[in-house]
Order: structure tokens, then sequence, then C-alpha cells
């Protein structure tokens, strides 16, 4: 799904006729029961805005992918190629504090770059992944030297960016579930050199626990939680399990809840967390926000407005939400998200 349709080449289709093949192949993919519960639910809740999404994340063919080139995996004329075939950085000069080894490329064309295999004992060159799921490392600002908890790592993407924004003094990698953590160490061994993959600890605690077991130990927290994916869920192939999930939606807020609390009490007294999400359900996003803000005396928003208009030239937002989060909203030729991201900080300890 996403990929460029080719010429006429192997498949001996005209460009439109494989279009009009691949439409026809991926509508008959789309989870009706998903579809119909997302139009209640975001009719509701994002208006207008509802129709243009919608578009977009029924349509594969036009999702667009960008590239993480990894800084410690060099590789001469990767660049020249991506420009010619019409990739540009992405956030030029945006956001004054990003490295200049931090470099994400994108294309308004949908499409996707080859997909690099996993080798040991040789790192991949890059990432390849939605260019809004960078926001949330971004708006976390991590700096040489911090102590850093990724709390839900897998599949890893995050953990790579924010190890080539900066080089924390401790980062802690924390995957629950067993498979998934699994995909994270190959991630992290895909991507990260062996000196510094000894730096990183990677886990599988459960992220409940981890703010009594280790309190006020970091300066950053990234919260990239459990989420119903509306992407994913949208292609469903069994129909039961879309029933299932959806039945179980109402309970991944009470669940974002308890891990935003325990990261603020992992978090140290002038730390700051980011929390994420990839959908665009209110009752995931603001909410769990607005609930842990009214509960802990000790947390404050962070204004994050201005990395939003720093960005605004590749990505669409959702009008109307407050300073210290954003929503970015597929739309074609800019196909990121979801993405949910709010930031908060650590005022004291009680």
């Amino acid at each position: 799904m996403g990929r460029e349709g080719p010429g006429t080449g192997e498949t001996g289709l005209e460009p439109g006729q494989l279009e009009k093949k691949t439409r026809g192949k991926l509508q008959k993919q789309i989870c009706q029961v998903v579809l119909d519960h997302f139009e209640q639910q975001y009719t509701a809740e994002l208006g207008d805005a509802w129709s243009g999404v919608r578009d977009v994340l029924t349509s594969p063919w036009c999702w667009q992918h960008a590239l993480l080139l990894n800084r410690f995996s060099q590789s001469p004329g990767l660049e020249s190629i991506l420009a010619e075939q019409g990739y540009r950085p992405a956030f030029p000069a945006a956001l004054p504090y990003l490295p200049a080894a931090f470099r994400c490329y994108t294309r308004t064309a949908p499409g996707r770059f080859p997909a690099q295999k996993h080798r040991p004992g040789r790192l991949k060159e890059y990432y390849l992944l939605n260019a809004a799921s960078l926001l949330p490392v971004l708006a976390l600002e991590v700096q040489d030297g911090e102590d850093v908890l990724d709390l839900c790592a897998a599949p890893g993407g995050k953990s790579v960016a924010i190890l080539q924004c900066a080089c924390p003094g401790r980062f802690h990698c924390n995957e629950y579930d067993d498979l998934r953590s699994r995909w994270l160490e190959q991630t992290i061994e895909s991507f990260i050199p062996d000196p510094l993959i000894n730096l990183i600890r990677v886990s599988k605690l459960d992220g409940r626990q981890i703010g009594d077991l280790q309190p006020e130990f970091y300066d950053k927290v990234l919260v990239d939680a459990p989420c119903s994916n509306d992407r994913s869920w949208l292609f469903s192939a069994d129909p039961q399990q879309a029933v299932l999930r959806l039945l179980q939606r109402k309970e991944l807020s009470s669940l974002q809840l308890q891990l935003l609390r325990s990261a603020v009490k992992a978090l140290r007294p002038g730390g700051s967390l980011v929390y994420s999400t990839c959908t665009l359900s209110k009752a995931e996003n603001s909410d769990v926000i607005d609930l842990i803000l009214n509960s802990c005396r000790n947390v404050m928003p962070v204004d994050i407005s201005g990395m939003a208009r720093g960005v605004s030239q590749q990505f669409s937002f959702l009008s109307g939400t407050q300073q210290h989060e954003l929503l970015v909203l597929p739309e074609k030729g800019r196909a990121w998200g979801p993405m949910y991201v709010a930031k908060l900080k650590k005022v004291s300890s009680t």
C-alpha cells in the first residue's frame, strides 16, 4: 500500500489502468464496520475537516512516506538519488534547535522508497516513516547528556530519531509486549552502532509501573501511547477482530492515563514529557491530557505552537487546538498523520 504506480513495465498495464485496478483491490480491503464507526465519531469531532481526512485515509495510493537518514551510516550518493526522485529536505530552517545531523526527506508525490532489509552487523542507511511521527521527537527537544525514557518504544522509529538529534546520557527504551520488544531490539541493532548501543537500556516492563520503580529519574520522557491506529484499523483484514477492537477502544484512554501518570512520576522536577498517538480520537488525545492536567498539580502545559508554525508548510493541523497540543490531519499532497502531540512539564515533586 502506498507504493507509487509504475509505468507499463512488467504489468503490461497503462498507468491509468494500473491505478484503477489497484484502487479496486484496495477498496475491498477497507473494513466497513470501522469506517462506519469513524464516520459517526469523526464527523462529530472534526466537522467539515473529516471529509478530506477520510478521503486520504481510505486511499492508500495517495499516502506518502518520508526517509529519516541515519547519521551513523553514511551513504555516498543517496541524497543525490533522492533529489533526482523529487525528495527535498523536510523542516528546512524551520526549527533552529535541530542539529545538522538530523536529515529527513519528503516529497509531495505519493509512493514509497525501497525498504532496506535487516542485515546483522550492517547498519541501515535510512528509516521509512510517516513524517508526522517525527513531531513528538522534535517537540521533546532532547539535549546531549540528558537522561531519556521512551516509555512505549516499539517498533523503535522514535527511539532512532531521538538518537539522530542528540546523545542522551542514559537512554531507556521500554516495550511491554514481548513480540514488539524483539522488533524494537532489531530496529536499534539496525540503526545504532555498538558503542552507542551499550548506552541504551531495553526493557520489557509494564510502563504503568516505571514511575514507581524509577521515580524522578529522567529529564525527558516520551509517551507514544498504544492507541486506536486509524490508518491500520481501517484496513483490518478480519471484521470480527475489528468489532472487538472497537469494543475495547473505550478502555484505551484509561491505559493512556495510567501511562501518563507513570511518566510524570518518572520525571525529575523541571523535566518535560511529550504524549503522542496516531489517532484522531478526542477521547485518546486532548481528553487524556486534560485529565492529567486537572489531576496533577505539579504538571503544567508547554506551548508548542511555535514548532507548529515552523513546520506548517509540511503539515496540515486541526484548527482550534490549545497551545500545548497539535493534531496533524492528512490531506492530499500532505498525507501525513494522523498524529496528536502534547507537551507537559513537571514543576515540582508533589
